[in-house]
């Protein structure tokens, strides 16, 4: 009698183990996953600050120790909350080097265009010197 009892639980017990494996692997599987994205964006975001750095025109400090501070979360690595603190970091260094690229184009647009505006000013004062001149002598004729 003690036979069938025994059976009975260990079939129970093989049924609760089973139930929790096929619960848990998956879970793990889509967290590892997870983790895999996330850091895969905290990668691309770090490389695409990297390229904004290389490009822009100054330097900017807080942008550098976002970047910093980026590169240092994905080098201790982590889980995903890390990786998207670092994703942060990484896109908020970015848009500072070029919100500074577009601040130096925009300056050196305006350069151009104060030289160009003066340039027209003066042809514009020989023009009327010119015509001034020419006025002059043709009254003396």
């Amino acid at each position: 009698m003690a036979q069938p009892l025994l059976l009975w639980l260990l079939g129970g017990v093989l049924l609760l183990v089973a139930g929790f494996v096929t619960a848990l692997l998956p879970r793990r599987r889509a967290g590892a996953q997870a983790r895999g994205v996330a850091w895969s964006t905290a990668r691309a975001a770090i490389d695409s600050a990297t390229v904004s750095r290389d490009a822009a025109p100054t330097e900017v400090p807080e942008a550098q120790r976002l970047l910093t501070r980026a590169e240092h979360l994905a080098a201790a690595g982590g889980g995903p909350d890390a990786a998207r603190t670092a994703t942060g970091y990484a896109h908020r260094a970015d848009q500072l080097w070029q919100a500074a690229h577009r601040a130096d184009r925009v300056g050196r647009a305006g350069q151009v265009g104060r030289a160009g505006q003066a340039g027209r000013a003066q042809q514009a004062g020989r023009a009327e010197q010119a015509d001034t001149a020419h006025r002059g002598r043709e009254g003396a004729a």
